[in-house]
């Protein structure tokens, strides 16, 4: 999107040619859009000041027919050019992520929250492994604590904890756990892997480290902007994974659960744990991405 502001433009002309513009320039989606159409109507709309989730038919009174000042278009354009220059994730840009219609703030210093948990969270998927004594509830790998923020609004009775290796990562899940006032309820903690996190927990979430060092390499740059840290997961993928799978027994409560969020890396994950009987959970991305697993059933095996 460039060029001088046009006279008379609506919102709807902008979003078409924002949307335009990103494709055309040949940016990556995947941190809160997956479209060209999604992403200008995103950044057209938070420029505006208008509320993200604003009716954009044909109807008259749409928020697509508002006409559109030169100065607002102006302030438009050069979100687009810096959408386009820079690479950065849009979310980095408004500052801003949605996960599960909740807001979180969210820069560089952690990455741009869209966990699959976060459905599992919403919609009760994980509710049937729980029970009337889960209490104690940790969000391992939190990064900016949004995970960790949803399991306490899912369960007003339990105890949240988040976790990281990061501290600035930490920093920016503290701003989110003071934006919905949840700071008696969430503790954070800075621990490499369980180290910190003796337990016993009664439910562990995890969005790891997961991507192969393959994929890595290939990644688009707007993954690229954010913490490699958070991303890269050896040359597999499952060098956390197989730290975790070590040393959960003993910071689990005798019916804890594991829920582990794998991304693409299906095959490599049962490459590594052949043996372990794991449950998928059904999500928008499909059963490959999000798995479960008992205590019971990490303590069958033999530590990998």
């Amino acid at each position: 999107m460039s060029g001088a502001p046009v006279h008379g433009a609506h919102v709807s002309a902008l979003i078409a040619s924002g949307a335009a513009a990103l494709t055309q320039a040949g940016v990556g989606f995947g941190h809160g859009t997956s479209n060209a159409q999604d992403e200008a109507a995103w950044l057209v709309l938070w420029a505006l000041g208008l509320a993200l989730d604003s009716p954009l038919d044909d109807a008259p009174d749409s928020v697509a027919n508002t006409p559109v000042t030169p100065a607002d278009q102006a302030r438009v354009a050069t979100l687009f050019a810096q959408r386009i220059a820079s690479r950065k994730p849009a979310a980095y840009l408004t500052q801003e992520a949605w996960l599960m219609g909740v807001p979180f703030y969210v820069d560089e210093r952690a990455i741009v929250p869209r966990s699959f948990i976060a459905e599992l969270l919403a919609d009760g998927s994980i509710d049937g492994w729980l029970s009337d004594q889960t209490r104690q509830v940790l969000d391992l790998c939190t990064g900016n604590g949004s995970l960790a923020v949803l399991a306490a609004m899912a369960w007003p009775e339990v105890q949240v904890t988040g976790a990281d290796l990061s501290p600035e990562a930490l920093a920016v899940a503290r701003i989110n756990v003071e934006k919905h006032g949840l700071q008696e309820r969430i503790t954070l903690v800075q621990s490499d892997g369980l180290a910190q996190l003796p337990g016993p927990w009664d439910l562990i979430v995890c969005n790891p480290p997961y991507v192969n060092a393959h994929s890595m390499a290939a990644l688009p740059q707007e993954y690229r902007a954010e913490p490699e840290l958070a991303l890269a997961g050896g040359a597999d993928g499952m060098d956390f994974i197989r730290r975790l799978r070590h040393d959960a027994t003993a910071c689990m409560s005798a019916d804890a659960v594991l829920v582990l969020e794998i991304g693409n890396e299906r095959a490599h994950f049962e490459a590594a744990f052949p043996q372990l009987p794991v449950f998928w959970l059904d999500t928008s991305a499909g059963t490959d991405q999000v798995l479960l697993i008992t205590r019971r059933a990490l303590l069958e095996l033999s530590p990998a």
